[in-house]
């Protein structure tokens, strides 16, 4: 499984418009339905199950500007992630008590819970690399996210 398996280029936000955690979580479940990854008829749904997650079970900005919001949804045929750059910074409550600025947003299906493990694996080995963090708050149109996903794939970024 690589980076790019997960994130279609269209499902890259380089300047998030909001400003506030269930903001960004629609944002990006939003732009999963727009280019077709999830049905757009549980977008509602599934923004719903991510911040009850968010809520009750503890933050997933694990710190270093960083959060990986996700969720197992039903129905769903395979992965689909977005991908998410926030200059100003938001809130996630996270671990470090600082702003987030590059969110992974992970929709798995249901059944399938050992692929939502490596996916969730594969994306917390690459936001662990101070250079692939760095290199993605600097990265501020889709096509620099995607090709930076893409050298990563190739291991240029993590050693």
């Amino acid at each position: 499984m690589k980076l790019l398996d997960l994130v279609h280029p269209d499902s890259i936000i380089a300047e998030l418009e909001s400003t506030e955690r269930n903001g960004v979580i629609r944002e990006l479940v939003q732009v999963l339905g727009d280019v077709k990854l999830i049905d757009p008829e549980s977008i509602d749904g599934i923004v719903r199950s991510i911040v009850t997650r968010e809520r009750t079970r503890g933050t997933t900005g694990f710190g270093k500007g960083v959060a990986v919001p996700h969720a197992k949804v039903e129905g769903l045929k395979r992965i689909a992630t977005a991908v998410g750059r926030s200059t100003a910074g938001v809130d996630f409550t996270s671990l470090d008590g600082r702003p987030v600025h590059i969110v992974f947003l992970i929709i798995s299906p249901d059944d399938q819970p050992e692929e939502h493990l490596r996916a969730m694996d594969l994306i917390f080995r690459h936001l662990q690399q101070e250079k692939f963090r760095k290199f993605l708050r600097q990265s501020d149109q889709p096509e620099k996210v995607y090709d930076l996903l893409k050298e990563a794939d190739e291991q240029t970024l993590v050693a």
